[in-house]
Formats: C-alpha cells, sequence, structure tokens
C-alpha cells in the first residue's frame, strides 16, 4: 500500500509534467518548424530546364541542337523516361517530380567534333566549388545554382561560351494531397534558353577537309584574312561529341580517351607544334628585305650543298635530282623554295633579328582565338639554347632556323597567320570562331613595308605557277599566292620523317581566304597537303 501512495504521490505527477513540457514544446516552440515541414510535404517545386543556345554555321546549317526528353528527379540525379511512361504517371497523378529536360545533339557527327566540343555533367566538387558553372577563358563569369545533373562544355565552343549558351531554369509552384497528385497550381517562371551562336565557319568546307584528311594525322584550318573569322577548323583524326551523352557509349568514350597513338581528342589546329619548314621563308625572306639585307633583284648563288666545318647544308633540288639553280634573286628563291639561298640569307640577316621578326609576326603566343586549349609557337634563340643546352648559338642553328628547321614550332593556326600577314597587306586580324556581325575587327599591323610584301607575294604567286613547287596549282583559276613546306622530324621509332605543309591565299590580288594544311609525317608538302587544299579552294570558288 505504501508503495502505491508513493506511485500517486511521486512518480504519476512527475510523469505528467514530462508529459505536458513535450507537448509544450512541440506546440510553442517547435510549432513552426513543423508547420514548415508540414507546408513543405504539400508544396512541391518542378523544375523546368532552360535549354542551351544553338549553335549554327555561318550558312545556318545547325552544328549543336537539343532534343527534348523526360526526365525524373530522383534525389540527386536524374532518370530519363519515355513519353508513353511520362503520360503515364500524370495520369496517376504521380508527376511531381516529372519535368523536361533537353539532351544536346550533334547532328554532324566528328566533322566538327573539335569545334563544338562536348558537354560533361559537373562533378560533386565543381558544384562545390567557385567554378559553378564552369567559367570558360574570356567569357564574364555568371553567377547561376549549380547541380550534379547540370551539363556544362568540357571543350570547343560549348565550353569557350559556356555562359552564353547555358539557359535559365525555370520552375512551377504546385499543391499536391499526401498521394503526391497535384491539387492546383501555384505560380511558374518561365525559362530562359541560352544564346544562339552563329559561327563563321563554313560546313561545306568542313566536310571536304573532313573527307580528304580521312585517314591521316594533321590539320587544316581556313580563314578570312580581312576579317579574321574562321572559315574551316579541322583536326585529324576527329571524334563524335554525341558519344559523350550517353552512358551507353562509355565503352566508345574510353577508347577514345586511351587511344594515345592517334590522339583523336587532341586539337592540332590549335595545340600542335610542328617544325614549319620551307613556309617558315615567308618570315626569313620579310627580314632580310626589311633589314635591307638583299633587294628584290640581289642574286645568291645557289652551290647545291654548303659545307660548316664538317657539316654540310644541302637544298632538296640537289639531293633529289643532282641539280642546282645557279643565280637567283629572292623571287625565284621562293618560287623555287631553295634552301642553300635561304641559308645564306638568314647568315646575313643572324638570330637577332630573325627571332625578332618571327615575334613581330605574333609566332611566339597565342593568336587569343576564341577556342580553348591554344599554345604558344615557339621561337628559339640564343638564350633560351644557353639555358636549355649550355651551349652557345652556332651557325648551323641559324642555318636551320632560316628554313623553318631545328627547335622552331608552330601551330597550323600560327602559319595560316603567318600566311595572312603577306595576304592582308601586313596586318594579322585576331582569329575568331563566330560570325562577324557588326562588332569591331581586331587587326594589328605588323610593321612591313608596302614594297617587301609585293616582293613576298610575287615569289608566292610564283611558287603556284609553272615551275614553281606547288605543281597541284600550276592551272589553278582564280590565281594562287602559296608557299610549300618539308619538314624533317625524328619520328618515334627514330626515324627521319617529313610533315607535308602546304599554305596559300587565293585570289591572290584580293585574297578572301587563307588555307594552311598539315599532314603528320605525310611526305611532301607539294604531293600529299597541296592537293588537300586543292580541293578546299575548289569548294570555295565553286570550282568544278
Amino acid at each position: 500500500m505504501k508503495q502505491k501512495n508513493t506511485f500517486f504521490k511521486i512518480i504519476l505527477p512527475l510523469s505528467l509534467f514530462f508529459l505536458l513540457a513535450r507537448l509544450a514544446q512541440l506546440q510553442i516552440f517547435a510549432g513552426e518548424k513543423y508547420k514548415q515541414l508540414a507546408e513543405n510535404n504539400r508544396i512541391r517545386q518542378i523544375k523546368i530546364k532552360g535549354p542551351r543556345g544553338i549553335i549554327f554555321d555561318r550558312h545556318g546549317e545547325i552544328l549543336a541542337e537539343n532534343q527534348p526528353v523526360f526526365k525524373i528527379e530522383e534525389g540527386n540525379s536524374d532518370e530519363v523516361v519515355s513519353r508513353d511512361e511520362a503520360l503515364r504517371l500524370q495520369a496517376e497523378g504521380r508527376d511531381e517530380n516529372l519535368f523536361i529536360d533537353y539532351l544536346r545533339s550533334y547532328p554532324q557527327g566528328e566533322v566538327f567534333g573539335h569545334v563544338t566540343g562536348y558537354l560533361g555533367q559537373l562533378s560533386e566538387a565543381e558544384v562545390q566549388s567557385e567554378k559553378c558553372p564552369l567559367r570558360p577563358q574570356g567569357e564574364a563569369s555568371k553567377a547561376q545554382n549549380c547541380e550534379l545533373s547540370d551539363w556544362v562544355g568540357r571543350t570547343g565552343i560549348e565550353e569557350y561560351y559556356e555562359t552564353k549558351l547555358r539557359g535559365k531554369d525555370g520552375g512551377e509552384l504546385v499543391e499536391v494531397d499526401t498521394l503526391g497528385k497535384i491539387l492546383r497550381r501555384m505560380g511558374r517562371e518561365e525559362p530562359l534558353p541560352g544564346e544562339n551562336l552563329s559561327l563563321a565557319l563554313d560546313a561545306d568546307l568542313q566536310r571536304v577537309a573532313a573527307l580528304q584528311m580521312a585517314g591521316k594525322k594533321g590539320a587544316v584550318v581556313a580563314t578570312n584574312p580581312q576579317t579574321g573569322e574562321v572559315l574551316l577548323l579541322y583536326s585529324s583524326p576527329s571524334f563524335n561529341p554525341n558519344y559523350f551523352l550517353s552512358p551507353k557509349f562509355s565503352e566508345a568514350v574510353s577508347r577514345l580517351i586511351n587511344d594515345k597513338e592517334n590522339q583523336p581528342l587532341f586539337n592540332r589546329v590549335v595545340a600542335g607544334l610542328y617544325p614549319p619548314g620551307s613556309t617558315f621563308k615567308i618570315v626569313t625572306a620579310t627580314a632580310a628585305l626589311e633589314e635591307g639585307k638583299i633587294t628584290k633583284n640581289t642574286l645568291i648563288n645557289d652551290p647545291g650543298v654548303i659545307y660548316v666545318g664538317s657539316y654540310r647544308y644541302s637544298n632538296w633540288y640537289f639531293t633529289g635530282y643532282g641539280r642546282t639553280e645557279g643565280d637567283i634573286n629572292i623571287i625565284r628563291a621562293i618560287k623555287r623554295s631553295t634552301d642553300t639561298f635561304f641559308y645564306k640569307v638568314g647568315e646575313m640577316v643572324g638570330v637577332a633579328d630573325l627571332t625578332a621578326w618571327a615575334k613581330k609576326f605574333g609566332l611566339n603566343k597565342t593568336t587569343d582565338i576564341d577556342l580553348g586549349g591554344e599554345v604558344p609557337g615557339f621561337v628559339p634563340d640564343e638564350e633560351w639554347k644557353k639555358e636549355a643546352t649550355g651551349e652557345g648559338w652556332f651557325l648551323g642553328n641559324t642555318y636551320h632556323l632560316a628554313i623553318g628547321q631545328g627547335d622552331l614550332a608552330l601551330t597550323p593556326l600560327d602559319v595560316n597567320l603567318m600566311t595572312g600577314v603577306v595576304a592582308n597587306e601586313g596586318k594579322i586580324c585576331r582569329p575568331r570562331m563566330l560570325k562577324v556581325a557588326g562588332e569591331p575587327i581586331k587587326c594589328q599591323e605588323i610593321g612591313v613595308k608596302s614594297e617587301t610584301l609585293k616582293i613576298i607575294k610575287e615569289g608566292m604567286v610564283e611558287a603556284c605557277s609553272s615551275g614553281g613547287t606547288a605543281y597541284p596549282f600550276f592551272d589553278f583559276k582564280p590565281k594562287v599566292a602559296c608557299k610549300t613546306g618539308t619538314a624533317e622530324y625524328v619520328a618515334s621509332d627514330g626515324k627521319m620523317k617529313t610533315h607535308a605543309w602546304f599554305s596559300a591565299f587565293a585570289p591572290s590580288e584580293d585574297p578572301t581566304i587563307v588555307v594552311t594544311v598539315l599532314v603528320e609525317g605525310g611526305g611532301e608538302g607539294s604531293s600529299v597537303a597541296a592537293p588537300i587544299a586543292k580541293e578546299i579552294l575548289k569548294e570555295f570558288f565553286k570550282v568544278r
């Protein structure tokens, strides 16, 4: 009985006290919290994705577009569902997590792979970092929430112009019952599509380049020398950007990434560095004429071979045919690409002025093209060699530099703009992927006399005329000014091979296009690279 009295007098009142205290806490102190939770269970926000901008070529042909798909939001990931499944979920009132998204599609496939680039989903680290969304080079940052399901540009135009192409998501607030069925729609914010972009590229030229480069490694680039517009940019081998959009292509993506021999993801146009060979004689000729070392009428004898101590420096004509050119001037030397002439000219100019003029052509820096991944060209000089090797600069180094060999390394885009200086009367126009539409054209004078350019152009016209090195263009109309190149290099197997180069502009008197072709390890520029350029110019000028 005593225990029973204790229960009623002490334990029961104490339990009631704690129960009342808990009820007070739930109602008074945490009431607002649980009210909000209940409200959140009743209100849903359905996201509506903003589509990316469409990418077109200069004539309106679609290079990148969007395909609408239905998705279900599941935690931090989204699952694609069929249209029939989406309709069924809607009919059952279970569509609160259903939304329309847009899958990127590249109808041109690998023809424009390095141009458009591809998309990839954000990682958790990127979402949590300041790089959300990814900030493309050259673009102003724009604050926007990011999620793991977001797709962003990883390379090419998709990456560089991410903030222009990226759409702004919208959403709709709806009230649902306990089963998730929508009771009423409370508000809607419309999504905003990204900005459409028109590129300067011509899809027809691009397809010709892709066809001509099939099975080859190398690059083709064409620009308008007056505006800097990039009319063609193709790196071979290429890749299909559609593979990066679906898990079903994961094996194909893995093969692309792990192909160390062909490197299909590597954009050779802007990131491949190669000895430019005889195309560099444009710079050597400019330096010699501008520094007053030679004139149009200066004659230099071609002995076939020049000896410096135990070293021999020969001309291709002597090596291949055992013949010499005799006494020739600069025009004839450009026409015939006479190495011995340029050895002696390089010696007259000297390494300091030769490298100074190479830098005036902008060959030691990036071109500032609106495309990611570009690397600067490399112009060796005395100081660099001393630091790199501990040796001084030898006359043989000057000989090699004068004909575009040795440690000199340029991208195909560098060689194209170098050629464009002659076409554009001494100016370099910043290469641009976007079509010019009322925006200022950025061109810079490099300080070359018009008479110098006239002489070099005459030699380049002769190179594409009867008796020149570019025999595929002897009868081409309109008239073409060009320079062939056959650049020696040591291949991975230790054997000496040659890159085939060809760089030209047309029409020679009023140029509207500069085209440059590189075929890695292809052989001679005249027989390998020049025919590819010919097909491109035939398409450009509609020559049949």
